[in-house]
């Protein structure tokens, strides 16, 4: 190819679809979701896997913009998992360098928007300057009372529970709760989406049908949402059709209506 792959997918169409047909009411309080087929997307065109990751900002950034337009209360987006770390040392560090450009390039639209911006995952273990650009975008937004957006990075669903667990272990041993005392309410505040609603409706992209160690306590009760298509092409279109569908699906955490 001739172009940078990277000027080609620079800017990403906004889609002109209308949200006010969808009732306040009928909406998540807080929507998950996993972000798969980018090395797909780019693979099925000729790229290089970089470039499908490239393309992926496009649509979260159009997910971010849509859920806070509806007037969602959270958004957890699954970027990078513990298990992420297997792939291709030159991919991981390209996905590096995509959190520090998506902070330099939307940090002020998401703080004119009021979004607040978290992190869950072991950070620690991130390059020092993806820690950096982690640490400077809670700070900038740590006052903000709009939506919620939350990065899930270097984040497993089993390790989360396992430090929760052991955050129990020491205040039984210490003495500052029973162990007959410990119920869910107890152990949820240990968890690192602590003070957020659990997720309504979870989405995966790519036709995968499975959970991939995401949430998995959270989403006990979420509907789930699978689409064929990847991230890519996962547009603000294809979102409020997911939204949609949850609206039309009746939820009864286990008893009747």
């Amino acid at each position: 190819m001739t172009r940078n792959w990277l000027t080609i997918f620079r800017r990403r169409r906004r889609d002109s679809v209308p949200v006010n047909d969808l009732a306040p009411e009928t909406l998540p309080r807080h929507v998950a979701i996993i972000m798969d087929g980018n090395g797909r997307w780019a693979r099925s065109r000729g790229l290089p896997r970089p470039a499908g990751h490239h393309a992926g900002m496009g649509a979260m950034r159009e997910v971010i913009r849509c859920s806070d337009d509806l007037g969602i209360q959270a958004l957890t987006l699954y970027a990078f998992s513990t298990e992420n770390w297997k792939r291709p040392r030159q991919e991981i560090q390209y996905l590096w360098h995509l959190v520090g450009e998506f902070f330099r390039t939307d940090m002020e639209e998401l703080i004119e928007r009021n979004v607040q911006v978290r992190f869950i995952g072991d950070t620690s273990k991130l390059p020092l300057q993806t820690q950096n650009f982690v640490r400077e975008s809670i700070r900038l937004t740590a006052g903000n009372s709009g939506m919620i957006v939350q990065f899930a990075l270097n984040y497993g669903s089993r390790a989360e529970i396992i430090t929760a667990v052991r955050k129990l272990a020491e205040q039984v041993s210490d003495g500052v709760i029973k162990a007959s005392e410990i119920d869910e309410t107890v152990l949820s505040q240990l968890l690192e989406t602590q003070g957020l609603p659990d997720p309504d409706l979870l989405i995966r992209t790519a036709g995968d049908v499975r959970i991939s160690n995401f949430l998995l306590w959270q989403i006990a009760y979420a509907e789930l949402y699978f689409t064929d298509l990847v991230w890519p092409e996962f547009t603000r279109t294809e979102y409020i059709r997911a939204l949609q569908e949850y609206a039309r699906r009746e939820r009864r955490f286990g008893g009747l209506k």
